[in-house]
């Protein structure tokens, strides 16, 4: 029997495929995949899907993918745009439009860090998916943002998801793309 997290793997994998041979071809075979949620776990389960296909994407820009591994790096950005897109139309079909907006404002925030060298990656996902869609960002964003200070988002995660979830997300995440 596939756990959760296992299923929402294997719907991200299955419909890439069927969208394309390319992503199809991309896939890495079964036993070469790393079905490990990161951020999903601090999010509403609605949203988990959604999460962790824009947290693939990402991956595939800035990372280590769990589930592909493109021929090249023209292929990975393709991808990961897909994937992000794919993603985003997930957590759209939630009808929370606020959501939205934070994974926007998202995936800005981490553009910004990696263009300026800069921290907080880890916690504004942690953040986003611990918040998602019900507000309360904007300052730790600005805080990020403005003063490159990622510990008002790292707050705002551990409140609203406990201690030992925004942890394990960070390690999960470190592994990933430290």
């Amino acid at each position: 029997m596939a756990t959760a997290a296992g299923t929402v793997f294997d719907v991200i994998a299955g419909e890439a495929a069927r969208e394309s041979p390319l992503w199809g071809e991309s896939l890495r075979p079964d036993g070469e995949r790393d079905p490990v949620a990161v951020f999903s776990a601090l999010c509403e389960p609605a949203f988990a899907l959604g999460v962790e296909t824009i947290y693939e994407g990402y991956l595939l820009h800035y990372g280590r993918p769990r589930l592909f591994a493109p021929a090249d790096g023209d292929t990975a950005l393709l991808l990961g745009d897909y994937l992000y897109a794919h993603g985003l139309v997930r957590i759209a079909a939630t009808g929370r439009v606020e959501a939205v907006h934070d994974l926007a404002e998202l995936i800005s925030l981490c553009a910004q860090a990696r263009a300026g060298g800069g921290p907080g990656e880890a916690q504004a996902w942690a953040a986003t998916a611990a918040r998602l869609g019900t507000d309360g960002l904007e300052d730790a964003r600005r805080a990020l943002r403005e003063d490159r200070d990622p510990s008002v988002l790292d707050a705002v995660a551990r409140a609203a998801a406990g201690d030992e979830a925004v942890e394990r997300a960070y390690v999960a995440h470190g592994l990933r793309v430290g």
